[in-house]
């Protein structure tokens, strides 16, 4: 059998790329936060580490999974957990602290995704590390403009700035240890184990309950994709992408986003009145990405609509 190691795999990315490999037949390394109590005995490798972080429940009885629970600065012992005699063929590294924290520790997850290339070299010379990013590298991009892989980088947040650094120091490591590597730019993921605080399960919680929800102006371009179809494409990239590339996975049909809210009241069967729509937002980030390179190397495309995508929050 196949094999992956997937950091952050009980995060919303993370978990849904884990069931999809599953599906595919791949052994799953899933890698989680280490979140121990009092109680713990202090085996890393050991599902009660995770017991105070309801995340790290996922998955549990899923068959083909070995959960393996530690921090960002543990990775270096994530050989130890590897089987014997095993070899994986991917290292999917997904872990990251948040969107919030400041410049000083976004700084450590960098670190930390130094740290996943560099066990991902000792668990096999052969293996093919896939970084993830996000489409918060790209900055304020001109409205209605199409977002390529090559056009210039200018982040305005600190998640941003710090993801684009991994990406460019992660590229320098893997040319030292003669690594393939890859990095992908996630744009807009919905779906199965996504935050209830995010807009789109805010809203459908809002008209279920007849209450009002007050948004911007939702004037800018967005390009919703299933989670479940962004793990597809990050196993078609895993096999099929060439090494040293970058990759933007979306949904290949960007719509201005007031669409997306309409389309959610008419599934909902909702009141419209209940949705106020107010000024623009500032910054005003405005979406068309291009997979176009993503299609043309791996012949993938997503498969689940928008309306499909919604049933997860009822």
């Amino acid at each position: 059998m196949r094999s992956v190691v997937v950091t952050g795999a009980f995060g919303f990315a993370g978990a849904n790329l884990v069931e999809q490999l599953v599906k595919n037949k791949y052994k799953v390394y899933a890698v989680g936060r280490r979140m121990p109590s009092a109680e713990d005995s202090g085996t890393i490798a050991d599902p009660g580490f995770a017991k105070n972080c309801t995340h790290n429940d996922r998955l549990k009885d899923i068959p083909g999974i070995k959960r393996i629970f530690l921090e960002m600065e543990e990775y270096d012992r994530l050989p130890d957990f590897i089987d014997p005699g095993d070899s994986p063929d991917f290292f999917f590294h997904l872990a990251w602290g948040g969107m919030k924290p400041g410049a000083e520790k976004q700084q450590l997850f960098v670190e930390g995704a130094l740290r996943a290339m560099a066990a991902a070299g000792e668990i096999s010379s052969n293996i093919r590390f896939i970084g993830i990013g996000s489409q918060s590298e790209y900055g304020v991009v001109p409205h209605g403009i199409e977002i390529t892989e090559d056009i210039p980088c200018n982040p305005i947040t600190d998640y941003g700035k710090y993801k684009a650094r991994a990406y460019s120091l992660l590229k320098e490591k893997s040319l030292e240890l003669g690594m393939d590597f890859l990095w992908v730019r996630l744009f807009s993921l919905i779906g199965k184990y996504e935050p209830d605080s995010r807009m789109l399960p805010s809203l459908v919680r809002s008209l279920r309950s007849g209450n009002s929800m007050s948004l911007s102006s939702c004037t800018q371009y967005w390009d919703y994709l299933d989670a479940l179809d962004a793990a597809d494409a990050m196993i078609a990239l895993a096999g099929k992408g060439c090494s040293g590339e970058v990759y933007n996975i979306a949904g290949n049909k960007p719509r201005i986003l007031k669409e997306y809210v309409n389309e959610t009241i008419r599934e909902m069967q909702a009141n419209p009145k209940l949705v106020f729509f107010g000024d623009d937002p500032s910054p005003y980030i405005s979406l068309r990405p291009s997979i176009e390179k993503l299609v043309k190397d791996t012949g993938w495309s997503p498969k689940i609509s928008f309306a499909d995508s919604l049933k997860y929050y009822r």
